[in-house]
């Protein structure tokens, strides 16, 4: 799960509501496609894309109750005879907006793919411009989702911050009907629009959770499917971020060699080893004494310092940035902030621009909505406590977060059960994973592979980041155009070992 976060039997084909295709609904969707919505200020669109909406019922049980609209973007395949059908694309989150992604994703892929594809984006269900919702958060940011333990190990304040946000997103009744399993119901409503009989797709972190839920639903529907960087579906929510603290282990030297091997000028150690050291006696001293942020309301705090790595931990091109932040943290700690420090802080604390017409908590209101209502979590806080205390304990890097309570402790009952997903399907899946990969670990991607079967071909890079194809690996992208263009998968599990150093 990227939010950045960053998250099974027979595929069933009937009609019941979570077992298969949704009932049919009244009027067949239909798009007219024009210009896409306002963007952010400041932020770059392809201008060959166009927009439209697709009209879904709010809740398939009730396919004559209420609608809500879902945007959907399109940048045409290149004129060619070779034009295969659409390739549906999503960004992951979860919630993450995805209208323009098509758009980012263009310039990676070969001619004979753009050729291929008419290349299909869309804002899920309730999020951005696709009926944007909110629950009024306080507290929308990373550490508000993902909250940290107090300097003593307590969760007592993350218990009555996750009660208090559960208890504003309960009030909208109807953000129990925008789950997964909807999400995917609204994208065969898409393909019925786009007049197309099946879809490829193509899903990048909860985005492949996503695609496995589609895929199960309609499995006669999905042509071929990629999944980078992966949700184990087993573990569907509660249970997905158990692998957080062995993964950060995993990844973060990755990090701390890239800041040893410039010790001179950040002096945080001059090996890995004593660059962690540096890092968690930071953490723990920020716990303790946050230090305020000059010209800002900010204050940098154990969590915030954690978030932050997290977050920037996700691309192998940040971890320079992320060096010269820790090399700024130290020094705003120490009260020795210079010139250059302050605009490494500035950079990493810049908000993003808002959307207009869009709610400020409108994706930190969808990541619960999707992780809490998609399947049942525990009310037991005692229980939160005790593995909170064990991960903290295990894992030094993530200080317990993982384990910790959240929103969904609290949650309404998910209005159906989690979709199946099983090995018993046609073999059209390529799975792309990362070895060192601190938001869906290794683990997690190989039970995946373990749920699909031989339904899925599997293939792994010996690489650091949450993302997999365009990031160095010849053997990886090879693989990815392969299917995509010829529909052939590797007959056994592939390890890339290519990847360039960084």
């Amino acid at each position: 799960m990227v939010i950045a976060v960053a998250l099974t039997a027979v595929a069933a084909c009937d009609a019941a509501p979570g077992r298969g295709a949704a009932p049919p609904v009244a009027a067949t969707p239909h798009i007219t496609w024009g210009t896409c919505p306002e963007s952010a200020e400041g932020a770059g669109r392809d201008p060959r894309l166009t927009c439209g909406t697709v009209e879904v019922p709010l809740d398939y049980r009730n396919p004559g109750g209420g609608m809500i609209e879902v945007a959907v973007s399109k940048l045409p395949a290149a004129k060619s005879p070779d034009r295969r059908g659409v390739l549906l694309l999503n960004p992951g989150g979860p919630a993450l907006p995805g209208l323009d992604t098509p758009g980012a994703v263009a310039p990676t892929l070969p001619p004979p793919v753009l050729a291929a594809y008419d290349l299909i984006g869309f804002d899920p269900r309730g999020v951005r411009h696709s009926t944007p919702q909110s629950c009024g958060l306080g507290d929308p940011t990373l550490t508000g989702i993902f909250p940290f333990p107090a300097a003593d190990g307590s969760i007592t304040a993350n218990v009555d911050h996750a009660r208090a946000d559960a208890e504003r997103c309960a009030a909208n009744e109807e953000l129990r009907h925008f789950t997964t399993a909807n999400t995917a119901r609204d994208m065969d409503r898409i393909r019925v629009a786009l007049g197309e009989e099946k879809i490829s797709y193509w899903g990048q972190s909860y985005g492949t959770y996503l695609g496995t839920v589609y895929a199960s639903l309609f499995p006669d529907r999905a042509d071929r499917v990629i999944l980078e960087s992966n949700v184990d579906p087993t573990k569907v929510w509660a249970d997905a971020t158990d692998n957080w603290g062995k993964a950060m282990s995993e990844r973060f030297p990755d990090a701390a060699g890239v800041a040893a091997a410039q010790h001179a000028a950040l002096g945080l150690g001059r090996t890995a080893e004593e660059v962690t050291r540096t890092y968690l006696a930071l953490a723990d001293r920020l716990d303790r004494v946050p230090a305020p942020v000059p010209g800002s309301s900010l204050a940098l705090t154990g969590s915030v310092l954690r978030t932050v790595t997290y977050s920037l931990l996700l691309h192998n091109e940040t971890l320079p940035v992320l060096a010269r932040f820790w090399k700024a943290a130290v020094a705003l700690a120490n009260g020795t902030l210079t010139e250059a420090d302050g605009q490494v802080l500035h950079q990493v604390f810049a908000a993003p621009p808002p959307t207009p017409g869009v709610p400020v908590d409108n994706q930190a209101t969808m990541f619960l909505a999707l992780t809490c209502g998609d399947a049942p979590w525990s009310d037991d806080v005692d229980e939160y406590a005790r593995r909170t205390a064990e991960d903290r304990a295990a894992w030094p890097l993530t200080a317990g977060m993982p384990a910790n309570i959240r929103a969904c402790a609290f949650w309404p009952e998910p209005v159906e059960e989690p979709v199946r997903v099983t090995d018993q399907g046609p073999r059209n899946t390529l799975i792309l994973q990362n070895r060192r990969d601190n938001a869906t670990p290794w683990e997690d991607g190989l039970g995946l592979y373990q749920a699909l079967g031989e339904r899925a071909a599997f293939v792994g890079a010996d690489n650091g980041g949450h993302y997999v194809y365009n990031q160095g690996s010849k053997c990886v992208d090879e693989a990815t155009v392969t299917f995509l263009t010829t529909g052939r998968l590797p007959d056994s599990k592939v390890d890339c070992t290519d990847v360039a150093p960084r």
